[in-house]
């Protein structure tokens, strides 16, 4: 077991503040292991697994139920149980607080959408998501480039049993986890339009190609997208708008937010493999954008990327408060100070501008401007100011 002392500090903290506390993420990345680490230091609580049909019929009466924990009591895939939430605000607003509640959830929309119907407030959100470049050290990014950060697929012990999880994954992830959310999904024309998104990775989204590619309308390409991106499985990176007398993109860029299932979904196993596909450099792209997000602590509501018509552009834009931090992704190991980047840090008015490349040093480019290696990722990009998500 890969330990992850971050979000650990993290989730204890919260659960210091808030009498809720929500655990966001896609399956198999996590979620369990580090609440039962929790768990296992706070001496007493309740475990609840919504997956299982014992602790189902425990919660039949969930105020008769809850009303009597002591400790922490953790809640399992708690999508499953949305009734369990107006259960929840009532017990949270009880003097003295006899419980602390820990929840776990593989979907963010409904997750999202009931607590903030029923804990405003009261809640705190964590997303936890694969293991990323502070968790495996240096030495290791570039299989966690090639395996994704799912920990039983970083941690295989081949390639080929890596690759193997990864194909399982995605078939259970279609045919199971999308219909116990309700979602009348057909699994097949979900997987194509995975697969579509796989080789369209790192560009600007064409609703209307796609449909034409998958046979639906508009409507319906983008409540599939919806449903990939609350289940994180692909990120929707929003296009800034500045007030500038330029042409600029207004649609989404797209992205497969774990970098193994991308290669999966792009039948791509070793490294030669990755190095001769076409979309090498996009693939480092989305694995830059996805590890920088972490590193900041920035929300999915502050990254943006920036493209003018004419040319200019930016891969990753994180905005909070008064603050603008850009970066430009490169797979090479000699980065250059483009005519690009040079628009970008001044129509941006960006803070300063880093250059993150496939070498291993990092060193200035000129002033605002730096080239940092993807290995130093942790040591060299400070993150941002930390805020709490609340309902």
């Amino acid at each position: 077991m890969i330990d992850r002392p971050d979000h650990l500090g993290a989730l204890e903290a919260l659960l210091r503040r808030f009498p809720v506390v929500a655990v966001l993420g896609p399956r198999q990345v996590g979620k369990t292991t580090l609440a039962r680490q929790i768990f296992g230091r706070r001496g007493r609580g309740d475990w609840y697994d919504c997956e299982d049909p014992r602790d189902l019929a425990r919660l039949g009466e969930p105020m008769l139920a809850l009303s009597r924990a002591r400790g922490l009591v953790v809640i399992d895939e708690i999508q499953r149980r949305p009734d369990l939430f107006p259960a929840l605000r009532v017990l949270a607003d009880r003097r003295p607080a006899r419980a602390r509640f820990l929840v776990l959830g593989s979907a963010s929309g409904d997750l999202l959408r009931q607590a903030g119907e029923s804990l405003a407030g009261r809640v705190a959100y964590h997303e936890l998501s694969g293991l990323d470049v502070r968790e495996v050290g240096a030495g290791k990014v570039d299989q966690l480039w090639l395996r994704g950060g799912f920990p039983r697929s970083f941690t295989a012990r081949s390639l080929q049993d890596s690759a193997r999880w990864r194909q399982e994954f995605i078939r259970t992830f279609l045919e199971r986890d999308v219909p116990q959310l309700g979602v009348g999904v057909p699994a097949a024309s979900l997987r194509r339009l995975w697969s579509m998104l796989a080789h369209v990775h790192g560009n600007v989204l064409n609703w209307s190609e796609l449909g034409r590619s998958l046979g639906a309308s508009d409507h319906v390409v983008r409540s599939y997208c919806d449903l990939l991106e609350q289940t994180f499985m692909v990120r929707l990176l929003k296009p800034w708008h500045a007030n500038l007398a330029k042409r600029q993109v207004k649609a989404p860029k797209v992205y497969v937010r774990d970098s193994g299932i991308l290669h999966a979904l792009l039948d791509v196993h070793d490294r030669r493999q990755l190095e001769g596909h076409p979309k090498v450099g996009a693939s480092f792209e989305g694995f830059c954008v996805e590890a920088l997000a972490l590193q900041l602590g920035a929300r999915a509501e502050e990254c943006f990327f920036w493209a003018t018509h004419a040319g200019a552009e930016l891969d990753l834009l994180v905005v909070r408060g008064a603050r603008r931090r850009g970066f430009e992704i490169k797979y090479t190991e000699r980065p250059e100070i483009t005519p690009s980047m040079r628009i970008a840090l001044e129509d941006l008015r960006l803070d300063r501008l880093d250059v993150i490349h496939a070498g291993s040093e990092t060193f200035p480019l000129s002033d605002r401007v730096r080239a940092v290696s993807v290995h130093r990722v942790r040591q060299d990009v400070p993150p941002l100011s930390r805020g709490v998500r609340r309902a």
